[in-house]
């Protein structure tokens, strides 16, 4: 058992997905949206890295583009990385799903779709998840009014 460095896991990252990886900083890996998918599953594949488990996923809007924020471990491994994927396009917000590498992102995908409006295409139920169908709009976007009385 291993327990790799940050920066040891982003040269690693960085040698096989050069163009994928926009920056690292701080502990944190910027990943561009379309190599998300590839990248998560060489992330959890890889024997020296193994990040088998997906904490949580969320997003924060920034008001003119959203962030998202993937939170990994290695739980034979002992090691941890943040993957941050900027999200530009605040019309139609699109990412692809990595529910299909780590099922723990089923509800968590959805509750950011949910709340911030955010697709991830490739998910194989993504529907709303604590609003109902119909619900106008993303109660946790910046750019939200209420229509409440």
């Amino acid at each position: 058992m291993k327990d790799l460095g940050f920066i040891e896991i982003a040269i690693r990252i960085r040698e096989r997905f050069g163009d994928g990886i926009a920056a690292a900083d701080d502990k944190r890996l910027i990943i561009e949206p379309p190599r998300l998918a590839e990248i998560a599953a060489f992330l959890r594949d890889d024997p020296e890295l193994n990040l088998d488990y997906l904490s949580s996923v969320t997003a924060i809007d920034h008001k003119t583009d959203f962030t998202l924020i993937y939170r990994l471990y290695s739980l034979s491994q002992n090691h941890r990385l943040t993957m941050r994927v900027p999200v530009a396009d605040r019309v139609s917000p699109a990412v692809p799903s990595v529910t299909p590498i780590w099922r723990g992102a089923d509800l968590q995908e959805r509750e950011v779709f949910d709340l911030f409006g955010i697709e991830f295409s490739g998910h194989p139920n993504l529907k709303r998840l604590f609003l109902w169908e119909g619900f106008p709009g993303y109660p946790l976007r910046k750019d939200w009014v209420s229509r409440g009385p």
